[in-house]
């Protein structure tokens, strides 16, 4: 634009937006203007960068919370094939345990991109059935050993939570407590 403005007006009057200028009035009118642009994409920037990036955090959010699930489903498939009446693979490292402590070291012990297995927790309920099929209800089983309550035909719920640090520029971060349960029958 500088040079532009002297290649083409030099000392001449020139007319822009109701006032006469001549070629030097021209030329800082045209330094003001490429100011008043990097402002303008300074401030606009700012607020493309953090829809983006907020987007990109959502898109985070959702892509955990559905681990989140997956590891709900993955701890209630382990509790239901370790009931009370789980035998032990000879020649291997089978462990027939499920209460909620070993439920959490499985859950921690999985591997899922993005997320730190360390924060996942878990939450172990067991339930009898209170009535046959096909009105099937269950009922809480009280009992402080799961053992005694994971029999087959009866159910186990786990429920995984995970706490999701929500990080957009500038807003305060904030946490998202992620939880999702899953509920099976115990087959052995």
């Amino acid at each position: 634009m500088v040079k532009r403005c002297r290649k083409l007006f030099g000392d001449l009057p020139v007319r822009l937006g109701g006032r006469t200028m001549f070629g030097m009035n021209c030329l800082s009118r045209a330094l003001e203007d490429e100011g008043a642009t990097l402002v303008e994409f300074a401030l606009a920037s700012a607020i493309f960068l953090t829809m983006l990036f907020g987007i990109i955090q959502t898109a985070l959010a959702v892509y955990s919370y559905n681990f989140v699930s997956e590891a709900a489903r993955d701890a209630a498939r382990y509790a239901i094939v370790r009931g009370n009446q789980c035998s032990v693979i000879a020649g291997t490292d089978f462990n027939c345990k499920a209460d909620n402590a070993a439920i959490q070291a499985y859950v921690q012990s999985l591997v899922y991109p993005g997320l730190n297995g360390n924060n996942l927790s878990t939450t172990t309920h067991w339930y009898t059935a209170a009535a046959a099929p096909p009105n099937m209800t269950w009922a809480y089983c009280s009992s402080d050993t799961p053992a005694a309550c994971a029999s087959p035909g009866a159910a186990v719920k786990v429920t995984v939570s995970y706490p999701f640090e929500l990080n957009v520029p500038f807003l305060s971060p904030m946490t998202i407590n992620m939880a999702d349960s899953s509920q099976m029958v115990i087959s052995q």
